[in-house]
């Protein structure tokens, strides 16, 4: 008897320390919830979009997914090593070495400044990049437009992904959510009076649609630039007297940014050439993909906030020379991640109708988005098939960046999505059809999931770190 009110005291404490201890659940839910809120934010603003552009036209919503996704790829190499100062940030906080977050963050910045006129070159490409004997000609003219307007916008994400590396890095990540949200609500505003030519704005369609999100990217980036420069991280921080180019520390960035930065642009290009290739199936298909592409952020993006807390929660506590703390951070993590991703994916799958009501609402023509609804039920199924990995991925994939381990994360992300990207190539001229496409989608991430928990439980992170190892004079 004795020994079973000893044993079941030991699991009450060990079941206390999972919750309250440091990097548990209650630690994982202040970083997490916050940054989940504001990814939400934008998925919630792109759901609104895409609702808006399926009222204005079925082209313009089959449009808006391929040149999003190459808009965001042209400017995501910047983007990857822009927001990779986050790591830095939470390393040298976690060491107690504040004068070098400020400037961490400032070279960061000036990559973000490099990216305004990057963006803006790859306009000349937009005719050659989605021009295609099987894509009509009406889709290319709305893509080229899109992409147009959203590459006034690509240098304003660098440097948003900057300067919010700054607050999330800390674990103040309250201010990521509001000020993320508020730039949210400017778009979707937006967004209905240049689409529609609504309270004296002209009517532009999805080019409305594209200058409205460029408009709320800007507005971020200056409010993020503002709070950054206030007086208190001044003095504690170093975020004026740090905005001098330092090599040394550019340097450091750009090696462990690097390979996060070209993962994320070879994997989004990789990503965008697969609904490229979709979209050679017919314009319901690649409606029907978009529309399930935007359900699925939903589920997505929230999961990618919590990514974001275990990289910043692992690089803190290694910073603090605590990698047991850091493995407890990313199991914390991925508790939150696949309880919430497993209750979506389950809601999809029994409440598929409920789930597209909206577009059916907004739809112009009933007849068309009948076709369009029942191929994007059963793409629904396959969200919910591979859904609990993209959380596996997502949470490891994040515990692993903010150790440093980023070239692994690179190597295997690019690798499984060039199998990917020719797989689904290969099916498409022999004829499989859509539904092979999302089986590779599915094994895709499968596979992504798999090697990086891997490499989270056998590979060497736990002895990496990015900052250098001793204090800078």
């Amino acid at each position: 008897m004795h020994e079973q009110l000893a044993t079941s005291a030991h699991d009450d404490a060990a079941a206390k320390h999972w919750w309250d201890g440091e990097a548990g659940l209650r630690e994982a839910m202040h970083v997490a919830l916050p940054l989940m809120i504001s990814s939400l934010s934008w998925t919630v603003m792109n759901f609104i979009d895409r609702l808006f552009l399926l009222e204005y036209s079925k082209d313009a919503v089959a449009a808006a997914l391929p040149a999003g996704i190459m808009s965001f790829a042209a400017i995501s190499f910047p983007l990857g090593v822009a927001s990779y100062a986050s790591t830095f940030v939470a390393q040298y906080f976690g060491a107690g070495r504040r004068e070098r977050v400020g400037a961490s963050v400032w070279q960061a910045v000036w990559i973000g400044i490099a990216a305004v006129p990057l963006a803006l070159a790859f306009i000349p490409l937009a005719p050659w990049i989605f021009t295609s004997d099987q894509t009509p000609t009406e889709i290319t003219r709305l893509e080229v437009e899109y992409f147009y307007t959203l590459s006034f916008s690509g240098g304003a994400m660098v440097l948003s992904a900057a300067l919010s590396a700054f607050f999330s890095g800390r674990g103040h990540v309250r201010t990521v959510m509001i000020v993320d949200t508020l730039a949210a609500i400017l778009n979707v505003v937006l967004d209905y009076c240049w689409i529609f030519g609504k309270a004296g704005f002209p009517e532009m369609g999805i080019a409305g649609a594209g200058w409205a999100t460029t408009v709320a990217v800007w507005f971020k980036a200056l409010v993020y630039f503002a709070l950054f420069l206030r007086r208190e991280y001044r003095d504690e921080f170093g975020t004026l007297a740090g905005w001098r180019f330092d090599w040394s520390l550019m340097r450091r960035l750009l090696r462990f940014g690097f390979a996060g930065g070209m993962q994320m642009a070879l994997e989004v290009a990789a990503f965008g050439t697969f609904t490229v290739l979709v979209g050679r199936l017919g314009s319901d298909v690649l409606a029907a993909t978009s529309l399930a592409f935007n359900v699925n952020n939903f589920a997505f993006m929230p999961i990618w906030g919590i990514g974001m807390a275990a990289s910043t929660m692992v690089g803190r506590r290694l910073g603090e020379n605590r990698p047991d703390l850091a493995t407890r951070a990313t199991w914390s993590c991925f508790a939150l991640g696949a309880a919430y991703m497993l209750a979506i994916c389950t809601f999809y799958v029994v409440f598929p109708y409920l789930t597209l009501a909206l577009y059916k609402r907004q739809a112009a023509d009933a007849e068309e988005y009948a076709r369009i609804e029942a191929l994007a039920v059963v793409l629904l199924r396959f969200v919910a098939a591979f859904g609990f990995f993209d959380a596996v991925n997502v949470c490891f994939a994040g515990a692993l960046k903010g150790a440093g381990d980023t070239m692994f994360v690179f190597i295997a992300s690019v690798g499984i999505a060039a199998l990917g990207v020719l797989a689904t190539y290969v099916g498409l001229e022999q004829g499989l059809g859509l539904y092979w496409c999302w089986s590779v989608l599915t094994a895709w991430v499968v596979l992504l999931g798999a090697a990086f928990i891997y490499r989270f439980l056998y590979g060497p992170w736990r002895e990496m770190r990015v900052i250098e190892p001793e204090p800078v004079e």
